[in-house]
């Protein structure tokens, strides 16, 4: 089996980056690093298994092929598509976010950096 690549986008690199920093500040070191291993799991298993996250935002917004997959110990969402040679990781947002509204203007034709 071939792994894809994920490839986050700009903003889901700096969503990771302030909720690290939160951790960070609010509850310690050990509990960002523990995130951030949560965060790679994750990643390793859209690599794996792209099709593994749910569907139920792309009906909602109607953006084709959009999934999300829940870290397990932490209340994150991360937002994802398939594509042909890579995973395009959207965004990291909290689960009791107004997910349509924060994701509102995400596209394909923002590129993946």
């Amino acid at each position: 089996m071939n792994n894809k690549p994920v490839v986050p986008r700009e903003r889901a690199r700096q969503d990771v980056q302030d909720i690290i920093h939160r951790y960070l500040r609010e509850a310690g070191s050990s509990v960002a690093l523990d995130l951030i291993d949560e965060l790679e799991r994750a990643y390793r298993l859209m690599a794996q298994h792209p099709g593994a996250g749910s569907p139920r935002y792309a009906f909602e917004l109607q953006i084709a092929d959009l999934r999300h997959l829940p870290l397990r110990r932490y209340p994150y969402l991360i937002f994802y598509v398939e594509r042909p040679d890579h995973i395009d990781v959207w965004r990291l947002l909290h689960g009791t976010r107004d997910i349509p509204a924060w994701l509102a203007g995400m596209g394909p034709e923002e590129p993946a950096t």
